[in-house]
């Protein structure tokens, strides 16, 4: 499970296992009620990894835009940047995972292949895990980490981001002989739903969607087959992760979703950057611009649709 909130826990930093970290600061990727910049764009093209045909989008894909154009970023003096060190995740698929060959695939290895282009210097991605990811930064390691890491107060005081080059998305998914098309706290009064217990997601129905009929489930993959097999009207979870499933062989087709997205950045957080170490401003700067680049030439979008062709937004 992977959440941005903020929970108050007796724990700190140097005392986390590894499952609590990802608990507190990494993004369970929920929720936008808008994203400025959001486009249509058609002609998706096939998921990788996991995705098996079975249920391809009816309807033009949507690639979100997170740069302004109107904020264009200088492009910074790179003299003496020749190389970038990436870090990435060991599984956290479709963003970062270990290819058939054992090699880093996924969308942010592709994402920090880009950069490198763009920056025009050599460019090296190395797994990791999550929660040795900070470390690695402050023991000169790696020089950026590139893992789907969520910009918060907290991991703020462990490095230093990159603009954000995408944010987190929730969605709620129904079985596809479900008529329901804008889904509001009345929509689903009574309606039972699934969410993983003890998620951002949980809080957030508790809190806006107070007359449904939560389903606690241990994890994302129980709640996602009571779905399946119709124990429940709803899930409620990680869009991106959703939007995986629906364009898998494992759904077999049985969902869609339900309404549009939905955001509440007090609970999920300020959105997906980069880290670099602490005061490490010229390679911060060069991936602010080098991301812009990517996003002004359509180069962000032809990677965004490979991966998500059923957009999580």
């Amino acid at each position: 499970m992977r959440t941005s909130v903020r929970i108050a826990l007796p724990l700190t930093l140097h005392h986390m296992t590894a499952r609590t970290w990802r608990m507190l600061i990494r993004p369970t990727l929920i929720g936008i009620v808008a994203c400025a910049g959001l486009a249509a764009v058609a002609g998706a093209r096939p998921a990788l990894a996991q995705a098996a045909g079975a249920n391809r989008p009816t309807t033009p894909a949507v690639v979100p835009g997170f740069w302004d154009p109107r904020r264009r970023p200088e492009r910074p003096d790179l003299s003496r940047l020749t190389s970038i060190r990436f870090m990435t995740e060991v599984d956290y698929p479709p963003f970062d995972f270990a290819g058939p060959d054992g090699n880093p695939v996924g969308f942010n290895v592709d994402l920090a292949r880009m950069v490198c282009e763009e920056l025009k210097v050599t460019c090296t991605v190395q797994m990791r895990r999550f929660d040795t990811l900070f470390d690695s930064l402050d023991g000169n390691r790696g020089d950026a980490a590139i893992a789907s890491i969520a910009v918060s107060e907290q991991t703020r005081r462990r490095a230093d981001f990159s603009d954000p080059y995408y944010r987190p998305s929730a969605r709620f998914v129904a079985r596809r002989d479900t008529q329901l098309e804008t889904i509001t706290p009345e929509a689903i009064e009574g309606k039972k739903v699934a969410v993983v217990s003890g998620s951002a997601h949980e809080q957030y129905l508790r809190t806006l969607f107070t007359e449904a009929d939560l389903r606690g489930f241990p994890d994302a993959e129980a709640a996602r087959e009571a779905l399946r097999r119709g124990e429940v009207d709803f899930l409620f979870g990680d869009g991106f992760a959703l939007s995986f499933w629906l364009n898998g062989a494992s759904s077999g087709g049985c969902c869609a979703f339900a309404g549009g997205p939905f955001i509440e950045s007090r609970y999920f957080g300020e959105g997906i950057g980069v880290a670099v170490k602490r005061g490490n401003d010229t390679l911060r700067l060069a991936i602010n611009w080098a991301l812009f680049r990517i996003w002004e030439t359509g180069r962000f979008t032809d990677l965004w649709l490979r991966y998500f062709p059923i957009s999580p937004f």
